[in-house]
């Protein structure tokens, strides 16, 4: 029978998609891309904004008008979030975010029974469900997932309450997983999670700087990156780490999400900006060239045009080399829906603009540093005639010829765009 799997959001998603496509394969199932002509169709979805909500809704529409008599599956964060809703949608299997690893059995169960599955699980406190993935498409990158859930409960955030209570994959699990994907090929890996930064937190016996130690000494890995990290999870012995520690990459994603006092303390953000710009510095100093990238929302309830510009100002202080801009997203059942002065769509819509602006400023003037210098690169794939990697600290680098990809090569930088370097074999 064919399947295929379609996939909304975050890392996570990704992650626990592959590892349900292998266990599907490992079974005598075969992929197809093609959803019309499956047997059977997996939808991983995502809840973080209403958009994604609509389109994962959307998606699982088409897919019963497209292919009536496959099987439908679907799972993640808006089977979660929208769970009434999607009850009446003729989906066959329904679960949230547990129960991903018992894919197969619960598609067996159903060819066997022809009888609709429905399961959550209204428990904050649920396990860390176990999955390792064997080996990734692109023989560069692999994503490991250590973590999932989250505690923090931002006022404009849904996801503490899909995904439930932080909980970590063991740290000899971890390992294991790594080296069985640097045997296969992997040079790099990336380690996400709901709230990556919180790896091991519950356990109290080891922490996200432990973990990268220990995968520092696998023979044949390069790099070790992180996906995302809050600021409060920024420690001086992380710092530490990714002034000594080679291997770790010099690209961090740290969420700011507001640059205005003010509104952090309305999303319930656990820092001030004082804190944040203090860990930076020493992030900084610890890496000079380090790629720091960031989320901000731009409209949320209360923001004034001062606030905004408060913002602005504090970005640039920062001086981030990229801003992923959202306009504010209603999510019913968290704390910001409720909260007065709910900004209109227009005013919303014209504040991601003007960020947006800034932030193309910021990457091209990071991008720009590194003419004239020499880089390490790692080719993962060719196009056109043309090499495409990526730097340790995430520059996109072109060179105009085919190289062999999964290796490195020294790269002069030559000229700048916003979103990419080029560059020449030195």
């Amino acid at each position: 029978m064919k399947f295929t799997i379609l996939t909304f959001g975050c890392k996570v998603n990704a992650y626990e998609s592959t590892f349900m496509k292998e266990q599907l394969l490992i079974n005598g199932y075969c992929y197809s891309d093609d959803y019309k002509e499956s047997d059977i169709v997996i939808v991983n979805t995502c809840s973080v904004t209403n958009t994604a909500d609509n389109k994962c809704k959307k998606m699982i529409r088409n897919i019963r008008r497209d292919n009536q008599n496959c099987l439908l599956m679907v799972c993640g964060c808006t089977a979660e979030n929208k769970r009434e809703e999607l009850n009446d949608l003729d989906i066959d299997i329904l679960i949230g975010n547990h129960d991903k690893g018992q894919v197969v059995k619960l598609i067996n169960d159903f060819i066997l029974n022809k009888k609709k599955y429905v399961k959550f699980y209204d428990d904050r406190n649920i396990p860390f469900e176990e999955m390792k993935v064997d080996s990734f498409t692109e023989l560069t990158r692999a994503y490991v997932k250590i973590q999932d859930g989250c505690n923090n409960f931002c006022a404009y955030c849904i996801i503490p309450y899909l995904r439930g209570n932080i909980r970590s994959k063991k740290i000899d699990d971890v390992i294991l997983e790594v080296n069985n994907l640097v045997l296969k090929g992997h040079k790099e890996i990336v380690l996400t999670g709901i709230n990556t930064g919180a790896y091991g937190r519950e356990t109290g016996l080891y922490d996200l700087t432990d973990l990268i130690r220990k995968l520092s000494l696998i023979e044949g890995l390069e790099r070790i990156r992180v996906s995302s990290i809050e600021i409060t999870e920024i420690n001086d012995k992380f710092i530490n780490e990714l002034r000594v520690n080679s291997k770790l990459c010099g690209h961090l994603h740290v969420s700011l999400q507001s640059g205005s006092e003010k509104v952090l303390k309305l999303m319930n953000r656990k820092y001030t900006k004082e804190e944040y710009l203090e860990k930076i510095k020493k992030i900084k100093e610890a890496r000079p060239d380090i790629n720091l990238t960031t989320d901000v929302i731009v409209g949320f309830p209360g923001e004034t045009e001062d606030d905004f510009l408060e913002c602005i100002n504090f970005c640039l202080e920062v001086g981030f080399s990229k801003i992923h801009v959202f306009p504010y997203s209603k999510r019913e059942g968290t704390k910001a829906a409720t909260m007065p002065l709910q900004i209109p769509n227009n005013i919303k819509k014209e504040r991601a603009r003007r960020l947006i602006a800034i932030d193309e400023d910021l990457q091209l003037e990071f991008n720009k540093r590194f003419v004239g210098q020499v880089v390490k690169v790692l080719i993962e794939e060719n196009k056109d005639g043309m090499a495409i990697g990526h730097t340790e600290n995430f520059l996109k680098v072109i060179i105009k010829e085919n190289l062999k990809e999964n290796t490195f090569y020294d790269v002069v930088i030559e000229s700048a765009l916003i979103d990419k370097v080029f560059g020449n074999l030195r």
